[in-house]
């Protein structure tokens, strides 16, 4: 039983005890009673059998590096994620054990990356390589934001120069001075001054 199933079945045994009765919110079997083999949620051959977990496991540059990759199984999920959350997927321990063997050979993370991108095609990378057509995907959003916004910045000015121009009910409107208006206000100061 995968994710999705565990998920789908679950809403749907509470929507059924909702409208048979039963007391039991969440719980197919009393208390303390072992869970009845017909019931979809107990399936122990759903969960698969690990090989312990060692110390490079859980490696801060391990986890660092499946962050990078993208497990294959579908769910979108980055390696470290699935192998940890989704105890039913079988490729992410596969791609895990890749990565191991990988780093035993003493790869750099990139040898290990770039064998990766070899292997299963830039698919498997969580974030593209910006370089080429990628570089599209990292500086478009940036360049239409910035573009929004300054056109939004030039529609709010004016907006507001045209506010402080519009004219108040009851009020003459403001007329702007002409050049003619400028010559005569000239020469009615020159006289005061005289």
């Amino acid at each position: 039983m995968n994710r999705r199933r565990f998920l789908g079945v679950g809403p749907a045994a509470l929507v059924a005890q909702a409208v048979t009765g039963s007391g039991q919110a969440g719980q197919t079997a009393p208390p303390g009673a072992a869970p009845s083999r017909g019931d979809p949620l107990y399936d122990p051959s759903a969960v698969q059998e690990h090989a312990p977990v060692t110390a490079l496991d859980n490696d801060p540059g391990i986890k660092a590096l499946e962050h990078r990759l993208k497990c294959t199984c579908g769910c979108n999920l980055d390696i470290y994620t699935c192998r940890t959350t989704d105890f039913t997927c079988t490729y992410s321990p596969a791609l895990h054990q890749e990565v191991m063997a990988l780093r035993k050979q003493s790869r750099t993370d990139d040898e290990i990356v770039d064998a990766f991108v070899a292997k299963y095609g830039e698919s498997i990378l969580m974030a593209p390589k910006p370089v080429g057509f990628n570089l599209a995907g990292y500086l478009v959003p940036g360049i239409l934001v910035t573009l929004v916004a300054l056109v939004l910045a030039w529609i709010l000015m004016r907006r507001s120069r045209v506010a402080a121009v519009a004219v108040a009910p009851g009020v003459p409107p403001v007329r702007l001075p002409s050049p003619t208006d400028d010559e005569r206000l000239r020469q009615a100061l020159s006289e005061v001054e005289d």
